[in-house]
């Protein structure tokens, strides 16, 4: 058993857990995982046995818990330094870590109207309407680190945001299936971005074990 356990929802659904699964898989850590499947008649027992929140994700190392995504992010950064998942160089870190926390406490229009979906494929129809300002500020914020940054490798040569992976694409990575499921229009820099976070061996794990899982939640939310 390893000394690392993350605890994790659906993974077609859960945005946040998908967060820290894919650091620490990206850093090549060693854990256990267990999934807390999500609005079933046991689901409330088994988050208050495990999360101090009562939410997902959850990381325990040892005696220590860590029960918010990007805190476990930053936990798994300090564990796994070699690893480097925030750029060495101070602006590009500043930068990094601003648009991090940016998609991870905003874009509620977006995540409201275009929920993580990961094995369906639903009409984009009039969800635009409404979050329309926050795909264009996240479409904005990919080109201008791939321009500035990412292009002529910041954080090493890489086709992600910075140019080598980092948190900040382990958060915008939830962004980048939600705009694959309801076939968001992208310009090329994004369309880019979208197929490269697609293509991370990680994210490959986790999308194929996404279409696998047997649970269907808040499939009205989508029509």
């Amino acid at each position: 058993m390893a000394d690392l356990t993350l605890y994790i929802g659906n993974k077609n659904y859960s945005s946040w857990s998908l967060r820290p699964w894919l650091t620490l898989r990206h850093a090549g850590a060693q854990f256990d995982e267990v999934l807390i499947p999500l609005q079933q008649p046991d689901t409330p027992e088994l988050l208050r046995r495990h999360s101090p929140s009562r939410r997902v994700p959850v990381l325990r190392h040892g005696t220590v818990i860590i029960w918010e995504s990007q805190a476990v992010c930053e936990y798994v950064a300090e564990l796994f330094p070699n690893v480097r998942l925030w750029p060495e160089d101070r602006e590009t870190r500043a930068v990094a870590r601003a648009v991090a926390n940016e998609v991870h406490g905003g874009f509620g229009e977006m995540c409201r109207y275009l929920a993580m979906d990961i094995r369906n494929r639903w009409p984009l129809g009039d969800r635009l309407k409404t979050a329309q300002a926050d795909v264009d500020r996240v479409t904005q914020i990919w080109r201008d680190c791939r321009d500035r940054y990412g292009l002529r490798g910041a954080h090493g040569q890489g086709p992600y945001l910075f140019g080598g992976f980092t948190i900040a694409d382990a958060m915008f990575a939830p962004v980048t299936t939600r705009f694959t499921t309801y076939g968001v229009p992208l310009d090329p820099i994004s369309a880019d971005y979208v197929e490269a976070i697609a293509g991370h061996p990680a994210m490959q794990e986790w999308t194929a074990a996404a279409k696998a899982e047997p649970w269907t939640i808040d499939e009205d939310a989508h029509k």
